[in-house]
């Protein structure tokens, strides 16, 4: 049994004296809520709902009108739409891997490793947490151009691989692995890839799940990447594609379309998360203990 500001919490028997946390939850759930319900409710408006006066916010007359007309249009162009789609799934499956083992191998390194510079490398690392990506895209383009990366696919998945927060994040949790446990494996003779996999790995776990989460939003929802360094339209993402066609219709159909690409590009995020939410409160427990 615990304690919180002392009032003992029983996750197994509720007591009168817990009332006061629920009083300050429950309002707080409720209004977490309201942006998800929004976006449901606001992509099946039909137009006359959308441009009410005030302003709705449960739909009243449910339709499809939106994603139909998103259709249409999408149907237009040159690429199909499964295209965009497909883009989409290989840049966000690939480049979440990708983060995840990157980051993972170098927050270990930082974490468990000896060699010189490591505490300066940490904090060049720590530094990057403080700069949006807004602040380096001039930096960031010079870069990718010099490298030959305009124009090609990888633009989407190499320049958003090494994210400081997954790292910082990975060597957090790797710095509560025991050294006992790893010079234990290293005596029985494994390797460090090994001590990472079957020793380290099962206790992040929480962590993995959190960078997963950050890196798939990141990926998915990623059109500045396709509109800055992509001249091929082929090689453009579906969160680009659904942006661009919402902004270039007009203002009243653009409206039913730009909600219903919003519940699309949201929609995908929130099953990642649910699946994954028990591991993600684990981190937040992790990191409010620590």
């Amino acid at each position: 049994m615990a304690s919180f500001f002392g009032t003992k919490i029983d996750p197994h028997d509720h007591h009168r004296s817990q009332i006061k946390f629920y009083l300050i939850l429950i309002p707080l759930a409720v209004l977490m809520i309201l942006p998800i319900l929004f976006i449901f409710n606001h992509a099946f408006k039909p137009q006359n709902e959308l441009f009410a006066f005030p302003p709705r916010f449960f739909v009243r007359e449910p339709t499809l009108d939106n994603f139909i007309e998103l259709g249409r249009v999408a149907s237009q162009g040159s690429i199909p739409l499964s295209r965009y789609i497909l883009n989409s799934l290989l840049v966000t499956v690939t480049g979440v891997l990708l983060t995840i083992i990157i980051t993972g191998l170098a927050a270990y390194a930082l974490a468990k490793l000896r060699f010189r510079g490591k505490k300066l490398l940490f904090e060049i690392n720590t530094i990057a947490l403080m700069f949006v990506s807004s602040a380096v895209a001039i930096t960031r383009y010079l870069v990718i151009s010099k490298l030959g990366l305009v124009d090609s696919f990888l633009v989407h998945i190499l320049p958003n691989i090494a994210m400081p927060v997954s790292v910082f994040l990975f060597k957090q949790f790797m710095d509560q692995t025991p050294d006992e446990l790893i010079d234990a494996g290293k005596v029985d003779g494994a390797s460090e890839m090994q001590i990472l996999y079957h020793i380290v790995r099962p206790i992040i776990k929480p962590a993995i799940s959190t960078v997963a989460i950050m890196s798939f939003l990141n990926y998915w929802a990623d059109s500045a990447t396709s509109f800055t360094y992509i001249n091929n339209e082929s090689k453009r993402t579906l969160a680009f594609f659904l942006t661009s066609i919402t902004s270039q219709a007009n203002v009243v159909a653009g409206q039913g379309m730009a909600a219903a690409s919003s519940l699309i590009l949201f929609l995908p995020a929130l099953i990642f998360f649910i699946f994954s939410q028990s591991k993600v409160m684990d981190t937040m427990a992790h990191a409010g203990i620590k």
